[in-house]
């Protein structure tokens, strides 16, 4: 149980107190009236006596009492009806509320930390009212009346008559047979004649002559003059005299003022109250108890039911005298007291002491010592005569019920002289005096005799106080005897079926059982006594439970709150709004946050709907906005309940304040740091033929690496434009923000173009929720950049159309549990600066049809006009939180967030849009088809752009044709089999043979410095006007490897007027397409051996080219024809093809392979100026009848792109070391012999067979050669992932590089050819030895002077090789030493000498060549690999 202000050891003296009957003349009632009380409350203040009283025991023994207290009392005839007191105690509870700024408790139990009121005084209020309201029964004489005081006023004509009259009155309400109400402790009551005398009014003399005669007629013990009124009340008061009674009085108004003022009836009851939606009572509309439960009936009325305690019926409306039932005009204003003085206070409190020495005490003394007597006497008997005596005295007393039925029933009931009841009466007596040794032998003797009668109601309540008695006796004699309380409880509550003396026990002895700590068998008493026939009281218990579970050694917080919880559950069903609705908020600090949910919603729903109804609007909306904001576990149903009440309760406080700023709602989540915002219009759907480019739009899902080659490739177009250098202020451009984007700058915007805000927005309930009129909340500064500032800087909120349009979606459903995204709009009119601050919006809800409000069943929402009855306007804020800050030490040691500015954009100035389409633009291609398409460009907006550019990491890919594109056909169907190339018809003659043009690379833009990847485009005029477009022509060229290839286009453009804040725009573009297989090529290209050079000296080349067909005909491709092999080079030239086969068929069906060979030879033009310059030769050797021009756009431009892309891949340098740096030198200038820059291209056409339709596709390959007796590709190759090796650990030393050249590069330094008859004919028998002359010719390779020597000694030891060779002698110098300028050709003449016939090998020589001006000699013998055989015949 909660603290109380007084102990036990105080409270029962004070609950239990001698009553004193008071009966007044008209005018001794008029003079106290005066003062606005009633005799008894003028007394009331005064009752306790302010000093110890003594009195003797029947043993002679002197007895102290200390601080007696006695209660004064106007006769009333009839008992107090249940119905008024039950009001009575309702309105004690409603009227005692925790103090307002009482600081409650802190108790930590556990893992809990709880605020705890500590003290309860409601509690309290209700025990006192309840102990003094009880109705006097016949079982006990607690509160039967001892005394009667008789008063009469001095002012009166014959006061002494008038004390007769009253005498008499008092003895026929006590005596006469008619009157059972009240109840009085003895038939010889004590009378008391008090004489009131008005002071300011009335005769003193005359008052005292009557106090004289009274004292001769009832003795100086027996009356008492009491003068009041000292001052006249309507005199000003110049003292302020303090006012005693007000806290009695307040206590016992039965009218409090306070519950009312905030109470229900404010609320004005309407026709539909029954059906409202927030019923007024706490959880449900049930009936519960006998009481109906709605505002329009108090819960605590008076009605005509009897109450089971009491067996008499009352009239409903008592004229009550007694001050417990008086009904005050409740006007807070009335002083009482006001005619008194400080000295009249002391006269009535020394009144009440001579009341209590003189008259009181002596008659209860007396008393006792009678019933003492009766009782000895009673002892002395033998047990046989007084059971005779007994049966004779009892003789009125018949049993109630058959002895059958004693067990259920109160027993018997004693008539009022019965033996056993003066026992009761004397223990009663002693009781009340404080005598508590005496009372509890008196008691427990009485309960035996009971017992023995089975009269229960009489046992039980010896019992009681036979336990209250042991537990009071001074040094405790004996231990609290709980089992009494225990049996007493039990038989009031079931046996004689009397609650009220039931909740007297229990609280008694929860008392008694909390002063020695046993809080959990308190505990359990108190819950025991919970019952559905009292709300208040079981409530009122429940806490006190809870209380008690709390104050355990080791507290009980589970169960504290679950009490809490019942007892809040009850007080709400018993009318006590406030104080359930405090029991469920103590209650919370225990299941908050525990995960317990469905508990916790129950807890809100009640303190949200308690509130509503004690009108505290926004701890309502806060406890069932907690309702909807948590994960709920409900059911959809029930949540849909939630939801409804919690709109009702948020209408009703928006329509309090209808101008307020708009309520923040907690329905749908917004996931703020999901939100984009994306700057731009839509984009455009693809049109027929015509294709937008994709650009950027919020459909797209965000990709880190695509966004870094996005950025990568602006970065490449801006550094172009800005002569190689990125401007340090430069930020890529950022079209969509979102939480991977870079968002610490303000953005910036274009006025007149839309800025789209996508909010995310997840609804956590399983109900389906309604947003209507959603729009933007923004505020907007507006500014001219260009100069200063405006002078002032209005701030304009969503109110103003004409500088920021906001697009409102009129209605948006997010089913339950759904996660959606609203995309908003706004429209920017005026540059300045914009600030989105959250979205604005109705919440509502709908269901198939519902009561809401009394309206009765809404529109299905299948109309899509949903009646906006329940829905409530408000908004949410967007604020999203920046990235974590991680770069200084003092960020990485603390927890600091950077800003996130996606919501500020900045509006700036008009600026050039572009749009761009392609027309015609495949999806599929053969690798190295070549498809023409068209790109049409068109300014959409009021600003002229200039210096268009596009940039892309394949620029392989495409071409707009280089400068000599002017030449090409305007339209793909200009020419023969609509080819995209620029053809000329030849003649059949010149087949075999090449036809020469020549290019410079300058021209397709692949010029020495630039930058491949940034391709101008050719505008006429460099500028597209605002509303102008352009189309022009674009080739394509399917990429070599086959698969789905993304191509990234980056369009770059500038206004033509300067901005400050935005230098250029750019629009993406991403193409998809999806290559299949067509042509491998792959050629080698070695030297020739034939020094005989038709061109000059140089040396000639054959190249070898194999082309397969790897096309699996899934793309309905029937066969290729190679229409054209082209060389372009600048030092060579393809001369003839040198094909064996006379067959000139070039076709290659599916997997074929055809293999061709040609002759290269080296162009004329060997100038350094040539060389240095971008001119290439090209060669065209045509298999067809029509010449595809290769240096002209496209077939030119996109060998000039493959070229470029070829150079950009990394080459295999050699580590350079400087102290090695000669021998380099010399590698370096070997490995150039063996080096060629030699480029094919093979021009082909493809016949496709596509719905029944024949097709010519075509396309070209090219093949870069750069080493003799290499094989190159058309096609990249796999590189084969190296094998897994075992880790070697090893200290690094200084490897040098072997600088060796490679045997395939030595054998390129020198080239040699023997010269000889293949045949030579001797004649053996005339000369044994043939001398055969034998030219060996040198040829330098290289650009370098060489030394040579030419080594003639056999060095072949192995006698296979002699076998196969034979064997011969160079007969001469065995070595020659020659030095042999650049690619100069030098001819030895030499012998050889036979002695037989045979097949010889001549290839013997070996060659050393070395670099001039190096040391190292290197031998070139590649002569090994080809023998010169000759063959001696004899003749």
């Amino acid at each position: 149980m909660a603290q109380c202000v007084q102990s036990v050891q105080e409270l029962i003296p004070d609950s239990f107190v001698p009553c004193v009957a008071a009966l007044c003349s008209d005018e001794a009632e008029r003079l106290t009236r005066l003062n606005h009380l009633s005799f008894a409350e003028l007394l009331k203040p005064f009752s306790r006596l302010t000093s110890e009283v003594h009195m003797r025991d029947p043993n002679n023994q002197l007895h102290v009492i200390k601080n007696l207290k006695i209660a004064v009392s106007n006769i009333v005839t009839q008992p107090p009806q249940p119905g008024a007191i039950r009001k009575l105690l309702n309105d004690v509870v409603s009227g005692s509320q925790p103090a307002e700024g009482l600081v409650a408790n802190v108790i930590t139990a556990g893992d809990y930390d709880l605020n705890i009121s500590a003290t309860t005084p409601w509690f309290e209020s209700y025990r006192e009212t309840f102990l003094q309201s009880m109705p006097a029964s016949d079982h006990e004489f607690l509160n039967h009346y001892l005394a009667c005081m008789l008063v009469a006023s001095s002012s009166e004509a014959e006061p002494v008559e008038q004390f007769s009259k009253l005498s008499q009155e008092q003895h026929r309400i006590q005596h006469n047979s008619d009157y059972s109400y009240p109840k009085w402790f003895i038939p010889n009551t004590l009378k008391y004649y008090v004489l009131l005398h008005d002071v300011s009014a009335g005769d003193e003399q005359r008052a005292e002559s009557i106090y004289e005669e009274m004292k001769q007629k009832y003795g100086t013990q027996g009356c008492y003059l009491l003068k009041i009124n000292s001052r006249t009340s309507n005199r000003a008061s110049d003292e302020q005299i303090p006012d005693p009674w007000s806290q009695y009085l307040q206590k016992n108004s039965i009218q409090n003022q306070e519950s009312y003022e905030d109470g229900p009836c404010t609320i004005t009851s309407n026709k539909n109250s029954d059906n409202n939606l927030l019923s007024l009572d706490g959880l449900d509309n049930e009936v519960k108890d006998g009481l109906p439960n709605n505002f329009r009936a108090h819960p605590l009325q008076l009605e005509q039911s009897s109450d089971p305690s009491n067996s008499i019926d009352g009239p409903d409306h008592l004229r009550s005298a007694s001050s417990l039932h008086e009904t005050k005009k409740g006007n807070t204003g009335i002083i009482h007291g006001a005619c008194l003085t400080l000295t009249d206070h002391d006269r009535i409190r020394q009144f009440i002491q001579e009341f209590t020495f003189r008259g009181l005490l002596p008659h209860i003394e007396k008393t006792i010592r009678q019933l003492n007597d009766q009782l000895i006497s009673r002892k002395g008997l033998s047990r046989s005569l007084f059971s005779a005596t007994k049966k004779w005295f009892s003789g009125s007393k018949v049993p109630e019920k058959s002895i059958n039925d004693l067990k259920n029933t109160s027993g018997l009931l004693y008539p009022p002289e019965a033996p056993e009841l003066q026992i009761r009466k004397m223990a009663d007596l002693c009781f009340l005096v404080q005598h508590y040794d005496l009372a509890y032998s008196c008691y427990h003797t009485a309960k035996k005799d009971f017992l023995n009668d089975q009269a229960m109601l009489y046992a039980a309540g010896a019992l009681e106080m036979a336990a209250v008695s042991a537990f009071l006796q001074p040094g405790a004699p004996r231990p609290y005897p709980a089992h009494y309380m225990d049996t007493a409880i039990q038989t009031y509550r079931d046996i004689c079926k009397n609650m009220v003396l039931a909740e007297r026990c229990v609280l008694l002895s929860a008392e008694l059982l909390k002063s020695q700590s046993k809080y959990s068998e308190a505990a359990a008493l108190l819950i025991r006594l919970t019952s559905e026939d009292s709300d208040l009281r079981s409530a009122l218990l429940l806490e006190q439970a809870a209380h008690c579970f709390i104050n355990m050694k080791s507290p009980m917080v589970r169960k504290y709150a679950f009490h809490m919880i019942l007892a809040g559950h009850r007080f709400s069903k018993a009318g006590q709004k406030k104080h359930a609705l405090r029991c469920y908020c103590q209650a919370m600090q225990v299941y908050k946050g525990k995960g317990w949910s469905l508990a916790e919603d129950h807890i809100n729903f009640t303190i949200g709907r308690q509130s509503y109804t004690l009108r505290q609007l926004d701890n309502a909306v806060s406890a069932f906005r907690h309702i909807l904001i948590n994960e709920s576990k409900q059911s959809a149903a029930q949540q849909g309940a939630f939801l409804r009440e919690y709109l009702y309760v948020y209408k009703n406080v928006s329509q309090l304040s209808p101008d307020g700023p708009l309520p923040q709602l907690p329905l749908p989540y917004i996931n703020s740091s999901a939100t984009r915002v994306f700057f731009g219009h839509d984009r455009r759907p693809a049109d027929g033929e015509k294709q937008a480019a994709t650009h950027v739009s919020l459909d797209q899902e965000y990709d880190s690496e695509s966004s870094q080659q996005w950025r990568e490739l602006e970065e490449q177009v801006v550094s172009v434009v800005n002569k190689g250098v990125i401007p340090s202020n430069f930020h890529p451009t950022q079209y969509c923000l979102n939480s991977y984007s870079d968002n610490s700058r303000f953005p910036l915007a274009v006025v007149e173009e839309p800025i789209t805000v996508e909010v995310a927005f997840r609804n956590p309930l399983k109900v389906l929720l309604l947003l209507t009129d959603l729009s933007l909340l923004w505020k907007f500064h507006p500014k001219d950049f260009s100069g200063k500032d405006n002078e002032e800087v209005k701030q304009l909120v969503t109110s103003e159309p004409e500088m920021i349009g906001a697009e409102v979606i009129s209605e948006f459903l997010i089913n339950g549990e759904e996660s959606k995204v609203a995309r908003l709009k706004l429209f920017p009119h005026h540059i300045g600066e914009l600030h989105i601050l959250g979205v604005v919006y109705n919440l509502g809800t709908i269901q198939g049809s519902m009561t809401v409000d009394g309206i009765g069943a809404l529109p299905g929402c299948h109309t899509g006009k949903y009646s906006l009855s329940m829905s409530v306007r408000g908004k949410q804020d967007l604020e999203i939180q920046g990235p974590r800050l991680n770069n200084t030490k003092e960020e990485k040691t603390s927890v600091k967030y950077g800003p996130d500015r996606r919501l500020d954009p900045i509006i700036t100035e008009e600026m050039p849009l572009l749009e761009v389409f392609f027309i015609h633009f495949p999806t599929g291609l053969l690798c190295g088809e070549i498809r023409k398409a068209y790109v049409e460009f068109v300014n959409v907006s009021k600003c002229p752009l200039t210096g268009l550019k596009v940039v892309s990491k394949r620029p392989e890919f495409f071409t707009f044709g280089g400068n000599t594109a002017v030449l090409t056909p305007l339209s793909p169907s200009a020419s023969e089999n609509c080819s995209a190339y620029k053809t000329v018809v030849t003649d059949a003659t010149s087949v075999c043979t090449a036809l020469i043009s020549s290019a410079s690379s300058v021209d397709f833009g692949i010029g020495t410095g630039s930058q491949p990847e940034v391709i101008p485009v050719p505008l006429p005029d460099t500028v597209l006007l605002p509303g102008a477009s352009v189309q022009l022509p674009m080739w394509l060229r399917g990429p070599d490897e086959e698969g789905v290839h993304e191509i990234n286009f980056l369009f770059y453009y500038e206004s033509v007027k300067k901005q400050p804040k935005i230098r250029h725009r750019i629009l993406r573009h991403t193409a998809i397409i999806c290559t299949s297989r067509s042509l491998n090529v792959r050629a080698t290209v070695c030297r020739s051996n034939s020094l005989e050079n038709e061109e000059g000296r140089g040396g000639n080349m054959l190249v070898f080219v194999d082309v397969e067909n790897t096309n699996t005909s899934e793309a309905g491709v029937k066969e290729f024809h190679i229409v054209q092999v082209s060389s372009s080079s600048k030092h060579w030239k393809l001369q003839k093809s040198v094909n064996l086969s006379e067959n000139k068929d070039t076709k290659l069906a599916s997997r074929e392979k055809g293999k061709f060979c040609f002759k290269a030879i080296r162009c004329e033009k060997e100038e350094a100026a040539t060389q240095s310059s971008e001119k290439y030769t090209f060669a065209d050797i045509i298999f067809g009848n029509e010449q595809i021009i290769s240096s002209a756009s496209p077939c030119a431009d996109f060998f000039y792109r493959s070229l470029s892309s070829e150079l950009k891949k990394p080459q295999a340098h050699l580590p350079v070391h400087t102290e090695k740096q000669s021998t380099e030198d010399a590698v370096r200038l070997i490995q150039k012999c063996s080096e060629v820059d030699l480029n094919i291209v093979i021009l082909w056409k493809a016949y496709v067979v596509e719905d029944s339709k024949q097709l010519i596709l075509e396309g070209q390959h090219h093949v870069i050669l750069r080493t003799i007796g290499k094989e190159a590709f058309s096609y990249p190759q796999k590189q084969e992932p190296p094998e897994m090796e075992l880790l070697k650990f090893f200290r690094p030393e200084n490897i040098t590089v072997s600088s060796r050249p490679s045997v395939e590069q030595l054998s390129s330094l020198i080239k040699t050819s023997l010269h000889y008859p293949e045949s030579f004919n001797h004649p053996f028998h005339q000369k044994s030895l043939c001398l055969v002359p034998v030219t060996l010719l040198l040829s330098n390779c290289s650009k370098a002077d060489v030394d040579v020597i030419v080594d003639l000694r056999h060095k072949t030891t192995s006698p296979e090789a002699l076998e196969i060779h034979g064997s011969f002698t160079w007969l001469g110098q065995t070595q020659y030493k020659l030095q042999l300028k650049s690619q100069e050709i030098h001819s030895l003449q030499l012998k050889a000498c036979f002695v037989h016939t045979g097949v010889y090998n001549l290839g013997t020589p070996r060659v050393f060549a070395k670099l001039s001006d190096q040391v190292t000699v290197f031998e070139t013998s590649q002569q090994n690999s080809m023998p010169a055989l000759i063959i001696i015949s004899n003749v």
